[in-house]
């Protein structure tokens, strides 16, 4: 699939930087003198949340393709996400240069905060399948799109945007600003009189929302706080006792006051008070760490975002493996990122666990125990594990597991991993019990004969000895070298 980026700042270059991510070569075209410079740091600071994010192993990226004209970068192009500035008049002229030059099946996304599909397409030769795709900041963090205009092609989109990790909500009825915009523009209309008016300041406006109800919309919303504030009677019972205030003057939502020099100068200084020690590349990465901290909570929690970063993670493990053929298998595969190292400079000790796990992750859905699998109610669980250490690895390292079946039987079977360095030398050995088991009613049950046949093939490779220390246990500290 051909990706086509036309605009490179800070919504475009978020597209660009989750497409790349998520293994697509995206060709784009943005006339601006920073363009690429812009992008680059877009690009470093995604790659960074996302190795913090996810404990997948990441696709290998897809790369930038700069191109010389719109006409270049749309040339061949499947989908198409346009993210010029907000002006209606440019829209139409960056469409109608697309639609010359791009195929006519080409999906054409536009990441306006704003305007309609309807005022999108005026003028245009294939006004079916331009769409309004609009994101939220960061684009390659934050998953939900706004998914305006409907038919085959919306369809179409929602897939495309699926596979990288993406929430797409369609919205039936067009709208202007959509739904998103329109509940913060209420809010933020509120803050400005508050601020104007002197009664708070931006920090302590943004303290109540990120010490407060912030917290409970990250992962609940509106609708579902509400409904636990109205107690066991539920939402009939909270509309109840808290609608009457909707008619009180509390709120200046149909106002806006006017932002002349004096409130324009009152919030930036506030602003810069509040938060000028932090460049903004600072304060993006603050804000992605902060993020990703919460995106693993609820991904612990199955809830919310968390169902989106497991079902994306799922699709890394399922991905083509490194080497599926010959034996020992070769089908996972880590690099050693930054954070995965403590302060002696070496990778941590959890990291060779993970690496292992994500290995047995591999494994299981290289013999069809994958997501679809254990939607059924079905799993493999881990019951005990062996790790030997063997050499220290720094950051950057691409380490290979290869991986053997030691056994198996009705309801067990066992894995040996050794991880490798490009050198082919171990680092660090991992031996796996794991039972099948029934997730509903936890407890160990027979494999079906798919499995059990998988393993079978799997197993009649292994026709070299078992390493020596297989089956092992921790060697016995003697007296003489405990006290040596």
């Amino acid at each position: 699939m051909k990706i086509a980026a036309i605009g490179g700042g800070v919504i475009g270059g978020g597209w660009i930087a989750r497409f790349i991510l998520s293994g697509h070569d995206v060709a784009v075209y943005d006339p601006h003198a920073e363009a690429q410079r812009i992008v680059g740091e877009v690009l470093a600071n995604a790659t960074r949340a996302w190795e913090k994010l996810f404990q997948a192993p990441l696709p290998r990226p897809g790369r930038i393709l700069w191109a010389g004209s719109l006409a270049e970068a749309v040339r061949d192009a499947d989908y198409i996400q346009e993210s010029v500035p907000e002006r209606l008049e440019l829209k139409h002229r960056i469409i109608a240069e697309i639609e010359a030059a791009a195929p006519e099946t080409a999906l054409i996304g536009s990441s306006t905060s704003g305007f309609k599909p309807s005022e999108l397409r005026q003028g245009a030769r294939h006004p079916g399948r331009i769409l309004v795709a609009h994101p939220f900041n960061p684009v390659y963090l934050l998953p939900v799109v706004e998914v305006v205009g409907g038919g085959e092609a919306a369809g179409r989109a929602c897939e495309i945007l699926t596979e990288i990790g993406m929430k797409p909500v369609r919205i039936a009825r067009e709208i202007d600003a959509h739904i998103g915009d329109r509940l913060l523009e209420a809010v933020w209309r509120e803050a400005l009189w508050l601020v104007h008016d002197g009664i708070a300041t931006t920090e302590e406006i943004d303290d109540i929302i990120r010490f407060g109800f912030g917290l409970r919309w990250a992962q609940m919303g509106l609708f579902e706080t509400y409904r636990i504030a109205g107690g066991e009677a539920g939402m009939r019972h909270f509309l109840g006792q808290f609608g009457p205030a909707l008619k009180w003057p509390w709120t200046k939502l149909m106002d806006v006051p006017e932002l002349d020099e004096a409130l324009i100068d009152r919030i930036a200084g506030q602003s810069d008070a509040q938060s000028g020690r932090h460049s903004i590349r600072e304060l993006e990465r603050i804000r992605d760490d902060n993020l990703v901290g919460i995106f693993q909570a609820l991904k612990a929690n199955d809830w919310g975002v968390g169902q989106t970063v497991r079902a994306q993670e799922d699709g890394f493990y399922a991905r083509a493996p490194v080497r599926a053929e010959g034996y020992p298998l070769r089908i996972h595969q880590a690099r050693v990122t930054g954070g995965w190292v403590d302060y002696n400079g070496h990778m941590t000790e959890f990291r060779y666990l993970q690496v292992l796990g994500d290995a047995t992750d591999a494994f299981v859905i290289h013999i069809g125990l994958d997501a679809d699998y254990r939607a059924q109610g079905r799993s493999a669980y881990t019951v005990e594990s062996h790790i030997r250490h063997l050499a220290e690895v720094r950051a950057g390292e691409l380490l290979t597991v290869e991986t053997r079946l030691l056994g198996h039987d009705a309801k067990r079977f066992r894995l040996h991993h050794a991880i490798l360095r490009e050198d082919g030398s171990e680092v660090a050995t991992g031996e796996h019990m794991l039972l099948h088991v029934d997730t509903g009613e936890g407890r160990a049950i027979p494999m079906p004969p798919a499995l059990l046949e998988a393993l079978d093939r799997v197993a009649a490779q292994d026709r070299v000895p078992h390493p020596d220390h297989a089956g092992a246990g921790i060697r016995p500290v003697r007296q003489k070298e405990a006290t040596a």
